[in-house]
């Protein structure tokens, strides 16, 4: 593996910003975008259950329509592409089967070789988690997602913007969630900075290293 030079993860850690104003006229490139997809695919999550789903938004009218529901924010029509971020809302003993049958057949272990390891998360989150403590579980494993998709695009050359500010329940209904197995999180953009985006020239301040990371 070729691996990046310090400089160089840093130098695109400091470029990126959030991205306030997109150049709608410019996508990103599908081998581009594919890699960025498969930073998602990619994301480790708690168990290595991946309790998510990543609905990838690029057509204009179903971006326009999640406008007024991201606080009249206009990166997601004028971003390339739009990701919403959506935690599984329960996780049962048949999901996570179906990833344990997947792991025996992609590692290619004998079977029950796992049956310790799917007995302790059926124990811990299945039978463990009850109500809303799944969903809850499964948007910490989103963040990750999104740190990782936002990092990634920063080494990439692509400008991100995280989306909170926005109404889940809405997306739900305009994405084709609501009363499905996931519900919207959060969201991201993903495209190219616009010329005149100001924000792109601020400078960007942070604490101290000293006051936010502690060495023990």
């Amino acid at each position: 593996m070729n691996s990046a030079s310090p400089e160089s993860l840093l130098e695109a850690l400091q470029w990126r910003y959030a991205t306030k104003k997109f150049d709608a006229a410019r996508p990103i490139p599908a081998p581009v975008w594919s890699a960025l997809e498969r930073s998602l695919v990619l994301t480790p999550s708690s168990y290595g259950l991946q309790p998510w789903k990543f609905l990838v938004v690029t057509d204009p009218g179903a971006k326009r329509s999640l406008v007024p529901h991201s606080w009249n924010q206009t990166q997601p029509v004028e971003c390339s592409h739009y990701v919403v971020f959506a935690a599984r809302r329960t996780v049962d003993e048949a999901y996570i089967d179906r990833w344990v049958a997947l792991m025996t057949s992609e590692r290619g272990l004998p079977p029950n070789a796992l049956d310790g390891y799917r007995n302790m998360m059926v124990g811990g989150v299945a039978k463990g988690m009850q109500g809303s403590r799944v969903f809850e579980w499964a948007t910490c494993q989103c963040y990750i997602a999104l740190g990782q998709f936002m990092a990634s695009a920063a080494v990439l050359g692509i400008d991100a913007c995280p989306m909170e500010g926005i109404v889940p329940a809405r997306y739900d209904e305009i994405l084709g969630l609501a009363g499905g197995d996931y519900g919207t999180v959060v969201a991201c953009a993903a495209g190219y900075r616009a010329s005149d985006d100001r924000n792109a020239t601020l400078k960007k301040v942070r604490f101290p290293a000293a006051d936010v990371v502690t060495t023990i």
